[in-house]
């Protein structure tokens, strides 16, 4: 199996440094920037292509990016990004700050609005799910994608905070 991955298109809160969650937060309009990127990945996709299957998160800011890549995709509640509960609304800065080294060595035993442990739940389910597909494009979010790396490559997402996924950023795994 094989699974490209893009996170969504930056945000007003993305650049606020704002924990989003599931709250749902429209993309910013598109820089040339942005564009550019947008190009230089549309390259790396068609490349890729084709593709068996073409999800998204439920919230609109997926399906934007979707849009803007020119691709109309079907929505999974598997793929919505965590739900960080009191965080949400409030700086990834004041989440490490009330948790400390746990977020970053041992974020599995946490319980925002919705347990690490829940998360990793749905990257297993979510792996069992499309298991018969042999390349699938999904526009997500940015700690379901660690998430995601986390578990293929060390077996659990104890790992996902060491690893960063910017927004728009592309990325295939083999599994």
């Amino acid at each position: 199996m094989e699974i490209t991955v893009i996170r969504h298109l930056p945000t007003h809160w993305n650049k606020q440094k704002k924990l989003q969650g599931r709250r749902d937060i429209r993309i910013l309009p598109v820089t040339e920037s942005i564009q550019k990127e947008i190009n230089e990945n549309q390259q790396l996709l068609k490349a890729l292509s084709p593709f068996d299957l073409i999800l998204a998160s439920t919230l609109a800011r997926t399906h934007e990016t979707a849009q803007l890549y020119g691709y109309a995709a079907e929505a999974d509640s598997l793929l919505d990004e965590l739900d960080f509960g009191p965080f949400e609304g409030r700086s990834k800065d004041q989440l490490i700050e009330h948790y400390g080294q746990q977020w970053i060595e041992n974020p599995k035993e946490l319980k925002l609005g919705e347990s690490i442990a829940q998360l990793e739940n749905r990257i297993i389910l979510f792996l069992e799910k499309y298991k018969r597909y042999n390349h699938i494009l999904i526009f997500g979010h940015g700690s379901w994608i660690r998430a995601l790396l986390s578990y293929c490559r060390y077996g659990d997402i104890n790992h996902m905070n060491k690893i960063i996924v910017n927004n728009n950023q592309c990325i295939t795994l083999r599994i």
